[in-house]
């Protein structure tokens, strides 16, 4: 057993509302999560990164890792993260308080904070996250749901399209992924 393996599920069992996964996401959900991240500028922001599966992906699309900044609410996960992956910032703080990290002009945002019919984490994590990308931003979210994890409604509300991007099934369970971009004007 790995130790990302071993610290998530002493997480898992310790903090059960906290970390709401069931396993760490699989290499090849982190793939198609950063698909594209490659061509993207500006900083990047990952939310509730956990132990890292997404941040090694985002740091192989060959985003330097000055440029990536993590928002994780576990300590244990960020004392890790911290370790694992030298020169990114690793914040302990919430999705919600993504504007107080100053940045601006983000180019996407790789979410694994579980948002589906929330509607106030919805408001609260993308609609502050909108706040802060640049306009040809994206919003990247995993959901084990085959539907947006973000509905209609809301997406109107908050300005937003949402695309499907695909479903992983080599991820337990399997996972789909949307991206989310700005409604043109």
């Amino acid at each position: 057993m790995t130790s990302e393996f071993r610290v998530f599920l002493s997480e898992m069992f310790r903090n059960p509302k906290e970390v709401v996964a069931i396993a760490p996401s699989s290499a090849a959900v982190a793939r198609r999560m950063t698909e594209g991240l490659e061509r993207v500028s500006g900083p990047v922001v990952e939310l509730g990164p956990g132990t890292g599966s997404f941040t090694r992906a985002i740091l192989d699309r060959g985003v330097a890792p000055e440029r990536l900044t993590l928002l994780e609410t576990n300590e244990r996960f960020c004392a890790t993260l911290a370790t694992r992956f030298p020169g990114v910032t690793v914040l302990n703080r919430p999705a919600q308080e993504i504007r107080a990290t100053g940045l601006t002009g983000v180019g996407a945002v790789i979410s694994g904070v579980p948002v589906l019919a929330r509607p106030q984490i919805q408001r609260e994590v993308v609609g502050r996250a909108l706040e802060v990308m640049a306009p040809d931003g994206i919003f990247v979210q995993i959901t084990y749901s085959p539907t947006a994890p973000i509905s209609p409604e809301m997406q109107a509300r908050l300005g937003i399209k949402g695309r499907w991007r695909g479903v992983v099934l080599a991820n337990l369970p399997p996972a789909h992924v949307f991206v989310f971009s700005r409604r043109p004007h």
